[in-house]
């Protein structure tokens, strides 16, 4: 019996090797992440704000929006999916429903912020907190929900406020603590660190397993250096920024020269394994022509595959198709 992808990504966690865990902000990143040997995946909500709605990471959008891309997304791959939850829509109760709803949708784990509504992303100026017994009461109100559906669910404590108005190290580590202790939450969230001597304080005083952004530190860390600094997985390694500036730098040469260099990027990546054609088959056109071949008849299959044309043929050798 397969295990179930909550207790996949516990595992994960709680293992003496960090979890490379890449975010993603749609189903064809996860995809793509999953295909190259990830174990993980996380959502981010800042991301899934600006790829799928083009909209800021300011507290604009929904649950709903929020629980049907996650589903997207778990559907999509068959590793575990961490969901970005924002300040979980609401006070506690709020929270209690979208943690169930976020859940079954397929999450793995989730994690909410001590951020007054309307958040805003970590990394921008202007974020206020919540009051902390309000939020340690939200964090209650997660795992309760979380624990009438699935304890493996893990639940991660995020907290803004190292940066946030009124914020200091200080607080950011009371406010982990406080949501370890007397919440109960699996792992301890801190944003916005902003120092490799921080992230070692906190993890002195923080118990349990433990996740920091690294965007403000210089130089960048290593994978290895984030996790002897004790850190039980990534945050906020988005791969798919790369096709946002490849996206905005083709898009520029079209408009200066037409077609041409859009033409000439196709022929240099036609043998690229997420090029198009490609894509079709990390999406899955090979399963489809075998669905077809098993609950179609066999008059049927042939006509479709031998009496239409295209460029590419779902199931059939690449070579064959000049994909090679």
């Amino acid at each position: 019996m397969n295990k179930k992808k909550s207790t996949v990504l516990r595992e994960l966690i709680n293992r003496k090797e960090i979890l490379f865990r890449p975010g993603v902000a749609i189903a064809l990143d996860a995809k793509l992440a999953e295909a190259n040997g990830f174990e993980a995946v996380g959502i981010s909500g800042a991301n899934f704000a600006g790829q799928v709605l083009g909209l800021p990471d300011a507290g604009l959008i929904t649950m709903t929006e929020v629980v049907e891309n996650a589903r997207r997304v778990a559907n999509a791959v068959n590793i575990p999916v961490m969901v970005d939850c924002d300040t979980g829509f609401g006070n506690a109760i709020n929270v209690r429903r979208t943690v169930r709803e976020v859940i079954l949708a397929g999450a793995a784990g989730l994690f909410i912020e001590d951020q007054l509504a309307p958040k805003r992303c970590g990394f921008v100026v202007g974020k206020e907190l919540l009051d902390i017994d309000e939020a340690v009461g939200k964090f209650r109100a997660a795992i309760d929900a979380r624990d009438e559906i699935d304890p493996d669910v893990i639940i991660m404590a995020r907290t803004d406020a190292r940066t946030a108005v009124g914020g200091s190290l200080e607080e950011a580590i009371a406010r982990s603590k406080a949501y370890k202790e007397e919440a109960g939450a699996d792992v301890s969230y801190v944003e916005a660190l902003q120092s490799r001597q921080e992230i070692e304080t906190v993890r002195a005083a923080v118990p349990g397993p433990l996740a920091v952004s690294v965007q403000a530190l210089r130089p960048l860390p290593t994978l290895q250096e984030i996790e002897d600094l004790g850190c039980c997985m990534t945050l906020s390694a988005m791969f798919f920024h790369v096709g946002t500036v490849a996206k905005w730098d083709m898009l520029v040469e079209m408009k200066k020269h037409g077609l041409g260099p859009y033409h000439d990027w196709v022929e240099q990546h036609r043998n690229h394994p997420a090029a198009w054609p490609r894509i079709f088959e990390r999406v899955g056109f090979s399963e489809v022509r075998k669905w077809e071949e098993k609950y179609l008849s066999p008059a049927q299959v042939k006509m479709k595959y031998e009496g239409s044309h295209g460029l590419f043929e779902p199931g059939r050798d690449e070579e064959l198709q000049g994909l090679g």
